[in-house]
C-alpha cells in the first residue's frame, strides 16, 4: 500500500499556494502533442516515486458508480494524491473513504456530505466531479471560482445555457477541464476522426450516429428515504418530487427534471465523436427536426424512441464544404458513421474502425498533413495538462457542442416541429418559445 504523506502545503519558500505553483512552472512537455510527460527526476522522492511536494491533491465530489469508477483510476496514479471526498449519500462516501484509506494505508481522507464545506479546503489543486446532470454547473463552476482544475463527468450540462456559463467559468479563472468523453484517448476514434479530417472519404454529406434506446417503467410508490441519504440536496436545483429508489442514483438519467435520456446520457460520447471528425468542435447546426416517442405515464418521461435531423451550413465543416446533414437516432447501430464522396467510415467502441473501401483505414499521412492530438490515457492526459497548462484532449467547448445537438433535439422533438439555431450567437432566432428552453427554472437557493 502506498503511504501518503502529510508534508502536503506550498511549495518550499515560494509564498504561492500549490495551484499557482502548478500554473506558473507546468512541465513543458509534450502533452498538447498527445506524448505523455516524463517526470523529471527532481520531482521524484528517494524511491523513485513522485515527490509528495509534487503530487497533484485532489478530491472528489460525487462518489457513486462513475465517481468511483474514476477516483480508482486517479488512485492507481503515482502522481496523484486523494484527500477528500464528497457525496450527500453516507454509504457512497463511507466506501469511497474507505477505498482510498485502504490505499494509503491510513485514516486520513476526509468526507463532506455538502461539497461548499469540501471546496473550503485549501490544499486541494483539482477534483473528480461526478454528480447527476442537474448537479454539474454549480459545483462546477464553483470549483472553477476557486482556481481548481477540473476532471469532470458528461455530458457537460443539463441546459444549454449552463452549459455556456460553465465554459465562461472555466476561461475566467483559467483552469484546466477535462470531460470524462474518453473515448477520445481510444485509438481507434482518434485514427478513424484523423482520416475523415484529412480527406480520406472525400467530401462528407452525411454523419450518422447511432445512440440506445430509452426506457420506460410505471408509476412508482413514494418511500422512506434510506438513513443517511440527503435526498433534499440530492434534488438541489430540480423541483421538490417524492423519494423512490428508481428516482434517484444511476435511474436519474430517464427524467427530464435531470437528465436527458439515452439521448443526452451518449450522445456526449458519439456526438462529440462525430463532431471531432467533422472538425465542428466550435460550430454546431442551423436547424434540428426530430421524432420522438415519449412514455405516456410512469416515472420515466425521456425520449425512447428518436430520431434527429441536424442541418450544418456550407463550410461549417472543413471537409463539408457544401454542408452536410447529422442524423442521430436509436435505430442506426450504436457508433459514428462517416459518409463521403469517396468512401464510408464507422467507428464504435470495442477497437471498431471499419472503411469502405476497406483499405482506407491503412492510409498513411504525408509529410505535410497534421495528425490528430493523441492521448492513451484519459486520466494521464488530464494530469499532464495541469501541469503543462495545455488544453486537454476534450476540453470544455467540445463537451458543450456535443451536448448542445442533443439538447437541441430534445427541445425541437418536445415542441413538436423544426428549430433553427445560431451557433454563434447559440440562440434561437424569432422563436421565444424555444429561447426559454434554453435554461429550466432552478429550485432556491440554488443558481449559477
Amino acid at each position: 500500500m502506498k503511504k501518503r504523506s502529510t508534508s502536503i502545503g506550498k511549495p518550499a519558500k515560494t509564498g504561492m499556494s500549490r495551484r499557482d505553483f502548478l500554473k506558473r512552472t507546468g512541465v513543458a512537455s509534450a502533452a498538447a502533442a498527445g506524448f505523455p510527460y516524463i517526470i523529471p527526476a527532481s520531482a521524484l522522492g528517494a524511491n523513485g516515486t513522485v515527490a509528495p511536494s509534487n503530487r497533484i491533491v485532489m478530491g472528489c465530489i460525487g462518489v457513486g458508480s462513475q465517481g468511483t469508477g474514476n477516483m480508482e483510476g486517479f488512485l492507481k496514479m503515482p502522481d496523484a494524491q486523494i484527500v477528500a471526498v464528497c457525496d450527500v449519500d453516507r454509504a457512497h462516501r463511507e466506501n469511497a473513504q474507505k477505498i482510498v484509506n485502504e490505499t494509503y494505508g491510513d485514516q486520513d481522507c476526509a468526507g463532506y456530505g455538502d461539497f461548499r464545506e469540501f471546496l473550503e479546503r485549501d490544499d486541494l489543486d483539482a477534483v473528480s466531479i461526478a454528480v447527476p446532470d442537474h448537479w454539474h454547473s454549480i459545483p462546477a463552476i464553483a470549483a472553477a471560482k476557486k482556481g481548481l482544475d477540473i476532471y469532470a463527468e458528461k455530458p457537460l450540462a443539463l441546459t444549454i445555457n449552463e452549459g455556456k456559463a460553465m465554459v465562461e467559468a472555466v476561461h475566467r479563472y483559467g483552469v484546466v477541464w477535462q470531460t470524462g468523453s474518453w473515448q477520445r484517448s481510444k485509438e481507434n476514434f482518434r485514427r478513424g476522426c484523423e482520416l475523415v479530417r484529412l480527406g480520406r472519404i472525400g467530401e462528407v454529406h452525411t454523419v450518422k450516429v447511432g445512440l440506445p434506446t430509452g426506457h420506460s417503467i410505471e408509476t412508482q410508490p413514494a418511500m422512506p428515504i434510506p438513513d443517511g441519504f440527503d435526498y433534499d440536496f440530492w434534488l438541489g436545483p430540480a423541483p421538490e418530487a417524492p423519494y423512490t429508489p428508481k428516482r434517484c442514483h444511476w435511474d436519474f438519467r430517464w427524467i427530464l427534471d435531470y437528465s436527458g435520456g439515452q439521448l443526452t446520457d451518449w450522445a456526449a460520447h458519439h456526438c462529440d465523436i462525430a463532431n471531432w471528425g467533422m472538425g465542428t468542435e466550435g460550430t454546431g447546426p442551423i436547424s434540428v427536426e426530430g421524432q420522438g416517442e415519449f412514455p405516456r405515464d410512469g416515472l420515466y418521461n425521456a425520449a425512447i424512441n428518436y430520431m434527429l435531423e441536424c442541418k450544418y451550413a456550407p463550410g461549417a465543416s472543413p471537409v463539408a464544404p457544401k454542408g452536410f446533414t447529422m442524423l442521430v437516432s436509436n435505430s442506426f447501430p450504436m457508433g459514428t458513421r462517416f459518409e463521403g464522396s469517396e468512401g464510408t467510415l464507422f467507428v464504435d467502441r470495442g477497437d471498431v474502425l471499419e472503411t469502405d473501401p476497406p483499405t482506407l483505414k491503412d492510409s498513411q499521412l504525408g509529410p505535410n498533413e497534421t495528425p490528430l492530438y493523441k492521448s492513451e490515457n484519459h486520466a494521464q492526459n488530464f494530469f499532464d495538462c495541469v501541469r503543462s497548462r495545455k488544453p486537454t484532449i476534450t476540453p470544455i467547448e467540445a463537451a458543450h457542442r456535443a451536448i448542445t445537438i442533443a439538447h437541441l433535439g430534445n427541445i425541437a422533438m418536445l415542441l413538436g416541429r423544426k428549430v433553427e439555431w445560431d451557433p454563434v450567437k447559440q440562440t434561437f432566432p424569432n422563436d421565444p418559445v424555444a429561447e426559454r428552453k434554453l435554461m429550466r427554472a432552478m429550485r432556491g437557493p440554488w443558481h449559477i
